[in-house]
Formats: structure tokens, C-alpha cells, sequence
């Protein structure tokens, strides 16, 4: 989790996951083409919309690259997840980091002159949340995990992020509470819904072994995983 900058406007100081809006330019068709593992009609369709739906799932790579370090994609020429254990490769990516969150070069840039495909499959879809209509601010964020990739980063940027800290969902809640991490509540109630699953094995199996569902309700939509009440009756 990371702790985002005091000085920005929008929960300032709160501990929250990599993330933030989707670009136009990440539904560039330079990336999605160099997408694996799932593509627009079936990233749209699971979203419940007509298309685009991809950028969704290239932003949330776009944001845990720039704001975590964390990269999910492979080699195009080899098919293996980028290796970050080469010092050379690590300092370059870590300077196409730096810049992509400055906004000194494109994302696509980065996939293309490294050569890579981003790994989209390995990100499967948790929940989604929809601040309600009197909100002085209002978002409609989707969430996604994935399995963490050896040798990242994992590191804030020192920019929107200011700190950076592991835990289990049910310690971070605990800390939460005493009053050591500011946590707000839709990311608390992600972290009850992670700490469901006594291993991360656990949770993957369980979203990728049959997709979260999407379905309305009075607050817009929510998601059901496997085990929920009424899981099995949504098509």
C-alpha cells in the first residue's frame, strides 16, 4: 500500500493501492496491440460497457509501473516476464519510471522500445466502486489483482506517493484502527474482502478459477465473487 502526498488535493496523507484515471493514451492501438491475454470485447463486455474497456486494465498496469515500480509484462521476443534482475535493465526501467509519472514520455514508449507485451491477463477484476451522486467528488473506480511479479520494485514514487508499506489486509484494518494508517472506506472494504483469503494463492484461484460478476444495484453496481450469495444465479 501506498501513502499518498500530503499536498494533493484528493486523499491526501489516506494509504491507499496503485491506481488513477484512465489516459486517453492507453487506449492507444500501439498498445493494445502488444496486450496478451485478454482483448477489448472481452475486457469491455466484463465491464458491462460497449468498448474500451481494455484502458482499464492498461492503466492499472500504466499506474502500479509509475507509482509502485511494478511492471507486468514479458519480453515480446521471449515470452518471459521483464527481468529485473539485469542491472541494466532494471536502471533503464527505472528511468522510463521517473518519466512516464512526469509526464516527459509515453507509456507506449517505454513497451515499445523495450520491447514487451503487457501482461494483462495476469490482472483479474475485484471490485468496483462508485462514489454516490451528493459526493463533492466523485469517482468510478474498478480494482484488480494480480499476482506480484520477484524483483520489482515495489517502491513509492516519492511524488503522489510519499510512503510505501506491506501487510496483510487484516493487520493493515488493525492499524487502521489504532490510528497508524489512514484508510478510507472503500479500500477498507477491499482489504475485508481480500482478508477473506487466508493466501494470496487462495484469492487468484478463486477470481481466475470463475471471474467476479457484475451486477446493479441502488448504488449503480457491485461485484460478487465466487462463494457470494447469489453468485451462481448472475449470468
Amino acid at each position: 500500500m501506498l501513502r499518498r502526498n500530503l499536498a494533493v488535493e484528493f486523499m491526501g496523507g489516506a494509504y491507499v493501492f496503485p491506481g488513477g484515471a484512465v489516459d486517453a493514451g492507453d487506449r492507444a492501438a500501439e498498445l493494445l496491440d502488444r496486450c496478451h491475454g485478454r482483448d477489448d470485447s472481452s475486457a469491455s463486455t466484463q465491464l458491462g460497457v460497449h468498448a474500451g474497456g481494455m484502458g482499464f486494465w492498461v492503466a492499472a498496469i500504466r499506474e502500479a509501473f509509475e507509482e509502485a515500480g511494478v511492471l507486468l509484462a514479458r519480453s515480446a521476443a521471449t515470452g518471459r516476464p521483464v527481468d529485473l534482475d539485469d542491472p541494466s535493465v532494471a536502471e533503464r526501467l527505472e528511468v522510463a519510471r521517473r518519466a512516464v509519472g512526469a509526464g516527459e514520455r509515453p507509456f507506449v514508449d517505454v513497451v515499445e522500445d523495450e520491447d514487451l507485451i503487457l501482461d494483462v491477463g495476469a490482472l483479474h477484476l475485484f471490485s468496483h466502486w462508485i462514489t454516490p451522486a451528493e459526493s463533492p467528488r466523485r469517482y468510478d473506480t474498478w480494482f484488480f489483482v494480480a499476482a506480484a511479479p520477484e524483483g520489482h520494485a515495489y517502491l513509492h514514487d516519492d511524488s503522489e506517493t510519499v510512503a510505501s508499506v506491506w501487510a496483510r489486509p487484516k493487520d493493515a484494518l488493525a492499524r487502521a484502527e489504532r490510528g497508524e494508517l489512514e484508510i478510507i472506506f472503500p479500500t477498507m472494504r477491499n482489504l475485508e474482502q481480500l482478508g477473506r483469503f487466508a493466501t494470496a494463492a487462495e484469492l487468484l484461484e478463486a477470481v481466475t478459477a470463475s471471474e467476479p460478476r457484475v451486477v446493479a444495484d441502488a448504488g449503480g453496481a457491485r461485484i460478487l465473487l465466487p462463494g457470494d450469495p447469489g453468485y451462481e444465479g448472475v449470468a
